[in-house]
Formats: structure tokens, C-alpha cells, sequence
């Protein structure tokens, strides 16, 4: 471990950070315990991998929407219970893979079924970003404005115009590290913002100690939670399979077969597992990590590691994570802003990279049934059995395009045996 590596795992944290951070800042869960998780789920990853994969684990915004849901309706711990079954799936999934050849996966899962998928994440999460912009809280039925709109607004656009500003700018003059720190630069401007305009409280921060245990907490399991959570693990382990084989075409190496996918899918389920298990979000292999990777050129995976134990020394200090625990909602709506629009974009990306053809009515049939149930707010109860929003979506379309696309789905898999 020599000073090149911890300088350029420190980068790697800054990169990884403000992405990171944000899912506990939306969900209500600890800054701590995520940075720990987050830390403890990369060394997982490596471990499982053989340390060959150059890759850091951060927090997941695919299951935001069914954290939310599920805490609204019951409790965080029910929607980490949701997220420990999740992360098993995907060692289920890994295992299956062992024998099972990938394409099946993908006749199973087409672009026109995984995109709407994406598409319904960003948008089932622009109604939370926009209230947060606008200094909005709700309890129940009711709606609280914990600063007021005018100045919300100007925390959010400013925080929004900043996080822009760095993407767009900073690329075009050929400062690409700067720009992969949109997120981080954008809340930290919007944070010295809301302090110039008087809306942060530093109680927190004055009564937190230096050095200190994160708050750990422990799972509850229902099946609500589970139903809710569980679908979205279908469009993060194909994430998953998008995000292991660009990053092996950066490194130059095929790591869908050396250490396998398999590996990775189950390194990066396990640490999901155990990140529920102590209080976290789901985990996930960032596309960022492409990013960083490729801009440095720096493909050893020890920096992933180091980067990992800069995370968790993080998350032993309680003074650090109450400072971003007091960042105020109007900065998180500006971000979330550009990031749940993003989503969305990134869902429409990969239909358009897939060359979808939209004239084909089949394939106009599945994506518009899962975008008007995913945003429509249907659900399917049956006793104490109850499925909505994307959830219900994802299972509708993955049925729906096997059921009126079964002879091509049939065709194509003849031509590949013949």
C-alpha cells in the first residue's frame, strides 16, 4: 500500500461519496451505518471475486421507491427485511447463472421490459424531489413546510444550477475527475447556501462526539416488504451484468469470466444481505466506478480497498456524519432533481442503445401497461398479500412480453440450437 494508492483511494471515496450518502439522506436511514455498510460490502465484493474486480460498492437508488413505500406503510426495519431478501435473490440468481447460459436472461428481460423499469424508478421518485425542493415534509395526510418556499426554492436551484455547472463545464475545458463530482460539489454549495440563509440547526453537530459507534440497527421481515422490495433486485442484476462488463472493457479484461458473473452477482448480493442486516441500503456496483477507473487509468483493485477503509473510518465519526445528517431538504431536492431525472433518461438510453423498435406493436404494448401501473398507483391484494407501484410493473411486463412474444422468444432460442 504505497502513497500513490491511499492518494488515489481517497479520490476514489470522493467520487463514490455524495451518491452514497444521498439514498440515507432520502430514506430516513443512518449516514453512519451506510458509510460502514458501504465499506464492509466492498471488501465482501472483493473477497468473493478473488480481488480481481476493480470495483466499490455504494448505496443503490433503484430500491429508494420500495424503502419508501414499505416505511410508509410499515417501518424501515420491514423495508431492510425487503432488502435482506433481495440480496439472497441475487445469489440465487448467481447460482443459476452457473449452469444457465446469460442469454436466457435477456430474452427473458428485453431493453423494452428493463427500460420502463428504469424509466418508472426516476419517475415514481420526481414527486419526492420536487417536495424536498420545496421544503416539504408530509406526515400522513398532512403537509409541513420546514422552511419556506421561496427559500427552499432558492436553496434547491442554486444547489441544481451548481451540480450542472461542474457536469457541463468542467467536461467541456477537459476536467473530467471535477466532473464526476457533481453530487458532492452540489451539496456541499447548497449546504454553505442554507448556511448563509440561516436554515441549518448545528445542535447535532454540537452534541455529537469525534469517535463513535454507528447506529446499527436490525431487520424486520414481512411479507409486504419482501413483495415490494423484491421485484426491483430483476433491474439491478441487470445493472449488475451492464456495469461488471464496462468496467472490464476499461480494465481490458473479461471479468464475466474470470472471476465470472456469477462471483460478482453473489459478492454483490451478500454485501446487500449484510448491509440490511446492520441498518443499510442495498448496495450496488456503480457505473461511476467505469468512470473513475478510466480517468485515472488506475485499474489496481487495492485502491477499491482503500477507498472501502476510508468509508468506514468515516463512519466512526459521529461529528462527521451529524454534519451531513443537518443537510437541509431544499439542497437533497435540488440533487435528487438531477439524479431521479437522470434515471429516467438512463432507462430511455438504454431502449435507444437497444435500437427498440417502437413500431412494433407488441413492444408499445408492454412498455405503456407498465408505465401506466407503475405510475397509476395499482395494486393487487389477496388476504394480507398486497403488490403495487413498480413491483407490480415489473412482474406485469416480464409476463406480458412472454405471454404475446413467446413464439419470437421460442424462435430465437431454436436458431441459437440449430
Amino acid at each position: 500500500m504505497n502513497l500513490k494508492n491511499i492518494i488515489l483511494g481517497l479520490q476514489h471515496t470522493f467520487v463514490m461519496f455524495g451518491a452514497t450518502v444521498l439514498v440515507p439522506l432520502i430514506t430516513g436511514l443512518y449516514v453512519g451505518v451506510t458509510l460502514f455498510a458501504a465499506g464492509v460490502g466492498t471488501f465482501i465484493f472483493h473477497i468473493v471475486t478473488k480481488f480481481k474486480v476493480p470495483v466499490f460498492l455504494g448505496s443503490s437508488f433503484a430500491f429508494i421507491p420500495p424503502i419508501l413505500a414499505v416505511a410508509a406503510s410499515g417501518s424501515l426495519p420491514e423495508a431492510l427485511g425487503g432488502i435482506f431478501v433481495a440480496g439472497l435473490m441475487y445469489v440465487v440468481i448467481a447460482i443459476l447463472f452457473k449452469f444457465i447460459n446469460i442469454e436466457i436472461l435477456h430474452k427473458i428481460l428485453p431493453a423494452h421490459v428493463t427500460g420502463p423499469m428504469i424509466v418508472l424508478i426516476g419517475l415514481i421518485l420526481a414527486p419526492i424531489a420536487i417536495n424536498n425542493a420545496m421544503g416539504i415534509v408530509k406526515n400522513g395526510n398532512e403537509v409541513i413546510n420546514v422552511i419556506p418556499t421561496n427559500k427552499a426554492w432558492a436553496i434547491s436551484l442554486f444547489t441544481l444550477s451548481m451540480a450542472i455547472f461542474v457536469k457541463v463545464f468542467f467536461e467541456k475545458i477537459g476536467k473530467k475527475l471535477i466532473s464526476m463530482l457533481p453530487v458532492l460539489i452540489g451539496l456541499i454549495s447548497g449546504y454553505f447556501l442554507s448556511i448563509a440563509l440561516g436554515v441549518v440547526d448545528f445542535t447535532v453537530i454540537n452534541d455529537a462526539s469525534w469517535i463513535g459507534i454507528p447506529k446499527f440497527s436490525a431487520p424486520k421481515f414481512t411479507w409486504n416488504a419482501i413483495l415490494i422490495t423484491v421485484p426491483i433486485a430483476v433491474v439491478t442484476i441487470v445493472e449488475h451484468f451492464g456495469d461488471i462488463l464496462a468496467v472490464g472493457n476499461v480494465v481490458g479484461k473479461d471479468f464475466i469470466k474470470t472471476p465470472g458473473i456469477h462471483r460478482t452477482l453473489i459478492g454483490d448480493g451478500l454485501a446487500t444481505a449484510f448491509s440490511s442486516l446492520i441498518g443499510g441500503p442495498a448496495n450496488t456496483t456503480y457505473s461511476e466506478n467505469t468512470g473513475a477507473v478510466a480517468l485515472t487509468g488506475a485499474y489496481n483493485p487495492i485502491i477499491m480497498r482503500i477507498a472501502a477503509l476510508f468509508a468506514i473510518t468515516l463512519s466512526f465519526i459521529p461529528k462527521f456524519t451529524a454534519i451531513i445528517s443537518t443537510i437541509p431538504i431544499p439542497v437533497i431536492g435540488g440533487i435528487s432533481m438531477l439524479l431521479f431525472g437522470m434515471i429516467a433518461s438512463i432507462g430511455v438510453k438504454n431502449m435507444i442503445d437497444a435500437k427498440i423498435d417502437f413500431t412494433n406493436s407488441k413492444i408499445i404494448i408492454v412498455s405503456s401497461v407498465m408505465l401506466v401501473v407503475g405510475l397509476g398507483g395499482a395494486f393487487f391484494e389477496f388476504g394480507n398479500f398486497r403488490i403495487e407501484g413498480l413491483g407490480l410493473a415489473a412482474i406485469i411486463g416480464i409476463l406480458l412480453n412472454l405471454t404475446i412474444n413467446f413464439d419470437s422468444f421460442k424462435k430465437k432460442g431454436k436458431n441459437k440450437t440449430s
